[in-house]
């Protein structure tokens, strides 16, 4: 058995100390608004790294993490990713950060390296050797659009996102499904990273009295969105795509019962897959560790799936990978992913917040 899994804190370690391990980049925020997602993402890369160390290693040797904080601007991130890959110093990349984090790696990579990108995303084109496991605008969405609609009769919707990639093309694809069901748009805006103004916006809110707040913030954008909305005593309902236990937690929780969020993960699906998860992350960090959460377990995807595809093709040359991609399978906390065109298909859960929790109402089944 080779040993469990390490990390090197500092990227510039990996570029002057030599190792007999295959480095693998893990690129989340540890800073900025999605600072917030650090560290059960870390701990879950680190969960499955020692897993796949525990079964042999990838391509025999034993993994190591290299983490890359992703909360920086997104040529940043890039540089730094693509120098360390090119000096042969990282030999592949996972992450969950946001879109335009993603698309600055990929044009800084230039297919130099495998690189699995795990959260939601905006859809669309797929560049070789770059693999998909969070789901697409167009499924995310869908579900809960769907249910509120006909639980809750919401016909007038508001749209509100950050001011970048993932929300621009999420109320996109939203526009064309609330048309297809005869809903209205009565208000939509994008918001700078780090706002903390919530007013201006609120009583816009109030003006135009939506049903739903479709709400594509990410991060402490999302927290501060939520406390305001929650100390304003508006009612309408808020359907959210980037919502997870942790921002959850951050606001306080949510006893309205108007506090949905979309996501193809939760800690607390009881599936016997998610259980047994459960006990081996718990077992690991103990039972005061980041809870488990979409973007966290994420991270733990990501590495199994990078090393499925290893094992697949004998090889982390993308070349090698795109050949043989198609079919790769590994099995996590929501069951089995397989790849499909750079890309799973898999349930999205509708969950509503109950205090501190969330209850899973509906899920659109897996494809």
């Amino acid at each position: 058995m080779i040993d469990p899994a390490t990390m090197v804190i500092d990227p510039l370690e990996a570029h002057v100390l030599r190792a007999d391990t295959l480095r693998v980049g893990l690129v989340v925020p540890v800073s900025g608004v999605l600072g917030l997602v650090g560290p059960c993402a870390i701990n879950c890369a680190v969960l499955a790294a020692a897993e796949v160390n525990g079964a042999g290693g990838m391509l025999g040797r034993p993994v190591e993490l290299v983490l890359i904080d992703g909360g920086r601007s997104p040529a940043e991130v890039g540089a730094e990713v693509a120098g360390l890959v090119r000096a042969g110093a990282v030999q592949a990349v996972v992450g969950t950060h946001a879109s335009d984090v993603r698309v600055g790696i990929e044009r800084a990579l230039r297919g130099a390296a495998p690189f699995v990108y795990t959260p939601p995303y905006e859809g669309g084109a797929r560049s070789p050797g770059v693999y998909f496991l969070g789901e697409p605008a167009s499924s995310q969405v869908a579900p809960g659009i769907d249910w509120l609609i006909g639980h809750r009769r919401a016909r007038r919707w508001f749209l509100l996102g950050n001011d970048y990639i993932w929300p621009y093309l999420v109320h996109a694809s939203a526009r064309v499904h609330l048309m297809s069901c005869s809903a209205r748009i009565v208000g939509e805006r994008f918001l700078p990273a780090g706002t903390r103004d919530m007013a201006p916006l609120i009583e816009e809110l109030a003006a135009v009295r939506p049903d739903v707040v479709l709400l594509n913030l990410i991060g402490s954008d999302l927290i501060e969105f939520n406390r305001a909305f929650a100390a304003s005593g508006l009612d309408c309902a808020r359907l959210c795509g980037a919502l997870e236990e942790h921002g959850l937690l951050a606001i306080g929780g949510d006893s309205s019962g108007e506090l949905y969020t979309a996501m193809g993960y939760f800690g607390g699906i009881t599936t016997d897959d998610n259980l047994w998860l459960q006990e081996r992350y718990t077992r690991r960090f103990g039972p005061a560790a980041p809870l488990l959460n979409g973007h966290g377990h994420g991270c733990y995807e990501g590495v199994l799936m990078l090393a499925a595809l290893a094992a697949r093709a004998g090889s982390l040359a993308v070349p090698a990978i795109e050949a043989v991609a198609d079919g790769t399978t590994v099995i996590t906390g929501r069951g089995p992913l397989t790849l499909r065109d750079r890309h799973v298909w898999q349930r999205v859960y509708l969950g509503r917040a109950d205090g501190l929790d969330f209850d899973v109402v509906t899920s659109s089944p897996a494809r």
